[in-house]
């Protein structure tokens, strides 16, 4: 097996894209990946596409022999990768996967999500089609939902705080104001959103014990990514990002079957896979970006990737360290929570996030010090389809 390497990472700015069809985002954050690995002219061998929603929310499917048509990649393999909130890392990872067997050398992977143009309420249903068809979803339970419910047991077996909470939207928000990319570009105080008069107007409960700030935005957009084998990343100018390791790992359907609905055992076991295979641990990590679509899960896969002990990710992320310039910096790019969520695009935008990082291409306020490896989860379902990576920067 042959190692792995990016070589160019895109990314357009997520938020609300009136102005584009979901091809266009496709297209325009290709573009950029193509440019980065100063590929001119040169075609791919193979182009990946993740998107979970494509077929339901703009009634168009077959998306990746469209995007290579349309982006002159023909006669190049296309594929659509559909795993959920994963479907990004599940991409990621079959694009490493054709690489390193040695049957395609250069591969294109996208990712990318409309979710705008539909209603709030339509938006989360949809994404509730990947609960349980009949333990859960005829019953009206949404990913919030089953958020807020994670959250209570949480905070009862772990003593995870209201405190620890806001420590972390106050944080990733603060990071996305300095995110061009950004979907939710504004920082927020202590005051605005939790103490004060107006903070039940500002930060309404959303799914108990869930506030509005807990949770992430619906966004529209996409990122992506150009592999290709190390010997020949190399040769190119760009530092290269050597992918390390990965692991994806599953678990039960429903929460109410898990033996423990607190542990996430597939984040554990995708986290030990890639760092196993990376043969680096933990501490190594200077930076790392983790699913935070509600400020819990971002506390409880701090924990379950092994950065901190049970119970103490919530008491970490309230003494700042997972700030920038903290032990362990955490969604430096703001996160699902501010960065925001097009469900396909997310897998793929956490790597071009540390690919950013471990290149030290990102400014002052952002850039962590001198780093060198880094960590993404993508968290699909609720925690029943995970995929990590481990990221190096290979020296020049």
């Amino acid at each position: 097996m042959r190692d792995v390497a990016i070589i160019g990472a895109g990314m357009i700015p997520f938020g609300r894209r009136d102005e584009d069809s979901l091809m266009d985002m496709l297209a325009y954050a290709s573009l950029k990946a193509l440019d980065d690995a100063g590929l001119g002219d040169k075609s791919v061998d193979a182009v990946y596409v993740a998107n979970m929603g494509a077929g339901i929310l703009q009634h168009q499917t077959s998306i990746a022999s469209s995007l290579v048509d349309r982006l002159s990649l023909l006669p190049a393999a296309a594929d659509v990768v559909e795993n959920g909130p994963a479907s990004g890392g599940s991409a990621v990872k079959n694009g490493l996967l054709a690489v390193a067997s040695g049957y395609y050398d250069l591969v294109l992977v996208v990712g990318g999500e409309k979710m705008r143009e539909v209603t709030g309420w339509r938006a989360t249903d949809f994404v509730a089609t990947m609960t349980h068809p009949q333990a859960e979803y005829p019953y009206g339970i949404t990913l919030p939902g089953m958020g807020g419910m994670f959250t209570r047991l949480y905070m009862e077996k772990y003593g995870v705080t209201r405190e620890h909470l806001l420590a972390v939207s106050l944080k990733n928000q603060e990071m996305g104001a300095l995110n061009p990319y950004a979907h939710v570009e504004m920082t927020l105080d202590r005051e605005g959103i939790f103490d004060s008069p107006h903070a039940v107007v500002n930060n309404p409960l959303a799914a108990d014990p869930l506030h509005l700030y807990d949770l992430c935005p619906v966004s529209d957009g996409a990122a992506a990514l150009v592999l290709c084998p190390l010997e020949l990343a190399k040769k190119m100018a760009k530092v290269p990002v050597l992918i390390a390791g990965f692991g994806q790992a599953t678990d039960t359907h429903t929460l109410q079957e898990r033996e423990d609905p607190t542990d996430l055992k597939a984040v554990t076991l995708a986290a030990r896979q890639a760092f196993e295979m990376a043969r680096l641990k933990p501490g190594d990590i200077d930076v790392a970006e983790l699913h935070d679509a509600f400020t819990i899960l971002e506390i409880a896969e701090s924990e379950h990737v092994g950065f901190f002990k049970k119970g103490e990710g919530g008491k970490a992320a309230a003494a700042g360290k997972t700030r920038f310039g903290g032990q362990i910096p955490i969604n430096v790019s703001g996160g699902l929570k501010a960065r925001g969520h097009p469900v396909g695009a997310t897998g793929v935008a956490q790597i071009v996030d540390i690919v950013f990082q471990l290149r030290h291409e990102l400014p002052g306020n952002r850039q962590v010090k001198n780093a060198r490896y880094g960590l993404t989860v993508n968290f699909g379902g609720f925690g029943n389809n995970v995929t990590a990576f481990v990221l190096k920067r290979v020296e020049p």
